[in-house]
């Protein structure tokens, strides 16, 4: 009796202990770690913090992410990119999930499953005030923006198949078209109206009004993979965060006048017309457009680098004479350069997690790919570097018995580089520039800082001016540095 006694007692502890045990989402799906992309340009969902320098990613899905992340006891690793690579991202399996204030249509629902409507939102027509541009109708014959992928430009599409001769015209960020509009390139556009109020508050010039048929045509909700296991537990903390107020707390949060304002300018409107350029509202900001500095350093010296040693080695593979080698050369070379670099650097990305299982990153997939682009480009500049040293070298080389590899390494090499290095220099300040497309692809680097900077702050050029004169300064450092160099070298003659 004792010995059952026992047993009883500790089977009764034990359910009492795990009475109120519920296994966490991660150890139901496999992993402690749950990676949300998002597209941090789009106040107030989700937005950069930037005062002070900080890189802190905050706006409403995010704390809606961080309250599931606490009911649900798993880690968050939050991830960046554009508004259009969000979905390829699930499909690629580079996130778990998706939070970016999108709507679940029913093209996009065929490429992945989505959770129940969070926060419901309408559409407007973003227009100038003299326009007289308030309804659907009044848009014919006009040219309309909407931004890339989302469900405003499927609404648009509906509106221009009842309203003829509308014209669209579509741009990757928000803050790109109301400058269209600005500029006159637009006449209007069709922007959440959470969204929207922000930048109507920073350009007095301009309104919006909402388009009554498209009310309740829109809403939020979380994406994710095709049969994903985190549908149904998310949908139970999103319908408790309705019940208990969560919800309508954090609306009232971030879609309130507050956030807002805070990033609003005090000019009047007669102020704002034209260019009106005030840099004063970047300086809080300038420290953390600067800590792009060292990732686009970093990114361009690791590209140069790299490029040059696989330049190098298909330059050898095409004076070897070997037939394979000449042909894998030359069609690689004509691959790379005939391709978009954009194009590449997409494939790379979203590709290699799928063909190998490797899970690599946007700093690598921008670094693999320029390395791969700049070396198809470098091999054509070291060739012909090689073959403009005097055969008289060769000649003298070969008569004293120097084997092929250290003539090449410690003769012609030597020499073909100095030849080359205005052309090597050029190619660095390009892969520098360049280093501006890796943004596509969630890498926060000067441009990106910058762009980000703009969207919170509710403007456009002061930041882009800014990064632009970065890019100058660095620019004109690399040419004095090759520039003193060169003449080193003219000089060791």
């Amino acid at each position: 009796m004792k010995k059952y006694a026992l047993l009883f007692t500790i089977i009764l502890a034990f359910s009492i202990v795990f009475a109120d045990y519920q296994p966490t989402i991660a150890s139901s799906v496999g992993k402690e770690t749950l990676t949300m992309i998002t597209s941090p340009d789009y106040p107030p969902y989700e937005f950069y913090e930037t005062k002070g320098g900080e890189r802190k990613i905050v706006g409403f899905d995010i704390d809606i992410a961080n309250y599931l992340q606490k009911e649900l006891g798993f880690k968050l690793n939050i991830a960046q990119s554009d508004f259009n690579g969000l979905i390829p991202a699930l499909q690629a399996n580079r996130a778990d999930f998706v939070m970016a204030g999108m709507t679940p249509t029913p093209e996009r629902r065929k490429s992945v499953d989505f959770s129940i409507i969070y926060y419901e939102a309408r559409d407007t027509i973003v227009a100038s005030k003299s326009s007289n541009l308030t309804k659907p109708e009044d848009l014919s014959g006009k040219t309309v923006g909407v931004q890339l992928g989302t469900i405003q430009e499927q609404n648009a599409k509906q509106i221009s198949q009842k309203v003829a001769n509308i014209k669209l015209k579509q741009l990757n960020k928000v803050p790109e078209i109301i400058q269209e509009i600005k500029a006159g390139r637009i006449d209007a556009a069709i922007v959440e109206d959470a969204v929207a109020l922000g930048f109507v508050k920073a350009n007095p010039e301009l309104e919006f009004n909402i388009i009554p048929s498209l009310e309740d045509a829109s809403g939020s909700a979380i994406a994710f993979p095709k049969g994903s296991q985190l549908v149904e537990p998310f949908n139970n903390v999103l319908r408790k965060m309705k019940n208990n107020g969560e919800l309508a707390r954090l609306s009232k949060k971030w879609f309130s006048a507050t956030p807002v304002e805070s990033a609003l300018p005090t000019s009047s409107p007669e102020q704002t017309t034209g260019l009106n350029l005030d840099f004063r509202r970047i300086i809080p900001e300038i420290p953390f457009i600067l800590k792009g500095i060292p990732l686009t350093l970093s990114f361009t010296l690791s590209s140069v680098f790299l490029g040059l040693f696989w330049g190098t080695a298909l330059s050898f593979f095409k004076i070897s004479g070997i037939k394979f080698l000449g042909w894998f050369a030359n069609v690689y070379t004509s691959i790379f350069r005939g391709t978009p670099l954009l194009l590449q650097l997409s494939l790379v990305y979203f590709a290699t997690p799928q063909l190998t299982g490797y899970d690599i990153s946007a700093f690598q997939a921008g670094v693999f790919t320029f390395t791969l682009n700049s070396g198809a480009y470098m091999s054509e500049t070291i060739r012909g570097g090689i073959q403009a040293v005097d055969k008289g070298q060769f000649e003298a080389a070969m008569s004293m018995g120097v084997s092929y590899p250290m003539m090449m390494w410690d003769i012609i090499l030597p020499q073909a580089l100095k030849n080359i290095l205005p052309a090597l220099v050029n190619e660095t300040i390009g892969l520098l520039k360049d280093s501006s497309l890796v943004a596509t692809i969630g890498v926060v680097e000067i441009l990106r800082s910058a762009q980000i900077v703009g969207a919170n702050k509710y403007i456009y050029f002061e930041p882009l001016l800014f990064a632009g004169l970065i890019y100058y300064v660095l620019v004109m450092g690399l040419s004095f540095g090759a520039s003193t160099l060169e003449k080193k070298l003219r000089r060791s003659d």
